[in-house]
């Protein structure tokens, strides 16, 4: 399943948006996303957020088999590692990649400690990196969300061109109560924001992700959408097996 997206994408418009994710995750809001990612107190919205990505992660990883033992899987962007670990507690062998160093550093850090069934390596990079190497699972929650729908679609090609037995990734959904947290969040001074995101329209996100060129031989299976408060995500499955389509 070899696709033209394996490299790292090079547009501009890709560089530059990336370049945004890892200055606010790496330097503005590091120290938020670690007290977000904790068992720490936190605010209401922020609590909402938590209790969001908690359900997403779940999701996600009810989607893989119990037992992972001797398996492979890509956490792309994996932030501080939540899931990853848990991963890793069902034998898997994960790579977590993420942007921000300061975030990775952090993963290492809560996973020291941990007594795993597989194992977990945090590094700091792109996650369309080839160098990674090929998986069995390639997971990436949240991780494509603040990307125009055809950046998306050519990363999500990226990731596919590695994974072997499934890719699941989220993206935001447009629907009216996104639209209106996504318009409020512009209200913010620029420099207390986070990287905005780029709600998609399901329908014809998944027919352009249908006839994407390196995605022929991925069909799309389960999808999940969590949503609550300020947290609205939706979780999809692409598995081998037929021409791309549903």
């Amino acid at each position: 399943m070899s696709s033209p997206a394996a490299e790292p994408l090079r547009t501009d418009r890709y560089l530059q948006r990336r370049a945004w994710i890892e200055t606010y995750f790496d330097r503005t809001a590091a120290a938020a996303w670690a007290r977000l990612t904790s068992d720490a107190p936190v605010s209401g919205v922020r609590a909402k957020v938590r209790a969001g990505r908690d359900r997403m992660r779940r999701t996600l990883s009810g989607w893989l088999p119990e037992d992972l033992t001797g398996k492979t899987v890509l956490d792309a962007g994996c932030g501080p590692g939540t899931l990853a670990v848990e991963l890793a507690a069902r034998g898997a062998h994960v790579v977590g990649v993420d942007l921000s160093a300061t975030l990775v550093e952090l993963a290492r850090e809560r996973s020291t400690s941990l007594e795993l069934a597989g194992t977990v390596d945090f590094r700091a990079g792109d996650m369309l990196d080839p160098a990674h190497g090929r998986f069995d699972w390639i997971v990436a929650m949240d991780s494509v969300i603040h990307y125009a729908e055809p950046e998306m679609v050519s990363v999500v090609e990226g990731l596919a061109a590695r994974a072997s037995e499934g890719v699941l990734f989220t993206f935001p959904p447009r629907t009216p109560a996104l639209a209106l947290l996504h318009a409020a969040g512009r209200l913010f001074p620029r420099g207390d924001r986070a990287p905005s995101i780029e709600p998609q329209v399901e329908n014809r996100l998944r027919k352009r992700l249908a006839a994407a060129p390196g995605l022929e031989g991925w069909r799309q299976g389960r999808t999940q959408r969590i949503s609550g408060g300020f947290y609205i995500s939706q979780a999809l499955e692409l598995v081998p097996g037929g021409g791309g389509g549903r």
